[in-house]
């Protein structure tokens, strides 16, 4: 016969040791999730194991590195915002004052670049010279759009280097697009 002394059936509750083993485990499967998440280009070329320790390092290091590209993506958005907000004062004055059109405004990007065309109606504008002189410059225009709005006709075109480690050279490429539009 079993004496009862007060403190419960031991079987039904886990003892210190299979709590901690338990802790262990679970601990070491979330480190194990944490490295898998890790781009094998991150992570150092090994083919040792590595310890729950460098793991956490990687990942910490991992962690940094994309924090870093956040903030640089978030300069150059805010950036574009900034150019965008003054290409549509410029569109608002162009239209409010009447310039003579056709007009050409072109923005660098690093490895792409944005030209804005603003043409009239009654201008018969040639869109595959501006492509042709892009591609002459060492760029490929990757998309196209236009908008018709009043008189005018506003042609956006989005191009990139072909080689990217030479670029555009835009101020030359901004050169010949004034001199197409001045002919006409």
């Amino acid at each position: 016969m079993k004496k009862n002394t007060g403190g419960g059936d031991s079987s039904s509750k886990p003892d210190r040791k299979t709590i901690e083993r338990n802790r262990r485990i679970h601990m070491k499967t979330l480190c194990f999730k944490l490295a898998s998440l890790i781009p094998h280009h991150h992570s150092k070329p090994s083919k040792e194991i590595v310890s729950q320790q460098d793991q956490l390092d990687l990942a910490a290091a991992y962690i940094k590195h994309l924090r870093e590209k956040i903030e640089k993506l978030k300069a150059i958005k805010e950036q574009a915002m900034k150019s965008k907000e003054a290409s549509s004062s410029i569109m608002n004055t162009t239209a409010s004052v009447g310039l003579s059109l056709p007009v050409v405004e072109l923005r660098d990007f690093g490895s792409s670049i944005e030209v804005i065309l603003i043409t009239g109606l009654n201008k018969n504008f040639m869109l595959y010279e501006v492509i042709s002189i892009l591609e002459q410059e060492g760029a490929e225009v990757v998309s196209a759009s236009f908008s018709t709005v009043g008189g005018k006709i506003f042609h956006t075109l989005h191009a990139q280097a072909k080689i990217s480690r030479v670029g555009v050279e835009t101020a030359r490429v901004y050169q010949r697009l004034q001199e197409l539009i001045s002919y006409y």
